[in-house]
C-alpha cells in the first residue's frame, strides 16, 4: 500500500500493509514563482479551505507548512489571520509532488 501523491505520507513506508514507518517529509523547494500572502480571516485555522480554493484539493493542506516550516511549526494552530506565508503555485506542486 502506498499513500496518494496528495498525501504528506506518500514517501513514508508502510510496514506489513498496516503501519506507517518513520515519517519522511516531502519538502517543497523555494521557487521564484511562490507568492507571499497574509492569511485572511476566511482561512483562519483552515489550511484545508485555502488548499481547496487554490488547488481544488483540500488534501494539500500540508503543503503550506512544508513550504513555511519556520512560520508554521504547527500546520493548523499556527495558520492564523495576518500571518505571512509563501504559497507555491499548482504547477510547482505538480512537478515536485507528481500530482
Amino acid at each position: 500500500m502506498k499513500y496518494p501523491a496528495t498525501s504528506p505520507y506518500h514517501e513514508t513506508r508502510v510496514i506489513n500493509g498496516k503501519y506507517l514507518g518513520v515519517m519522511i517529509n516531502r519538502p517543497l523547494p523555494v521557487d521564484p514563482t511562490d507568492q507571499y500572502w497574509n492569511i485572511t480571516t476566511a482561512y483562519n485555522l483552515r489550511p484545508d479551505l485555502l488548499a481547496y480554493d487554490l488547488y481544488n484539493e483540500s488534501k494539500l493542506w500540508w503543503v503550506f507548512a512544508q513550504r513555511n516550516p519556520n512560520t508554521l511549526k504547527d500546520p493548523l494552530f499556527d495558520f492564523t489571520t495576518g500571518k505571512g506565508i509563501y504559497i507555491p503555485k499548482l504547477s510547482v506542486l505538480t512537478n515536485v509532488l507528481g500530482i
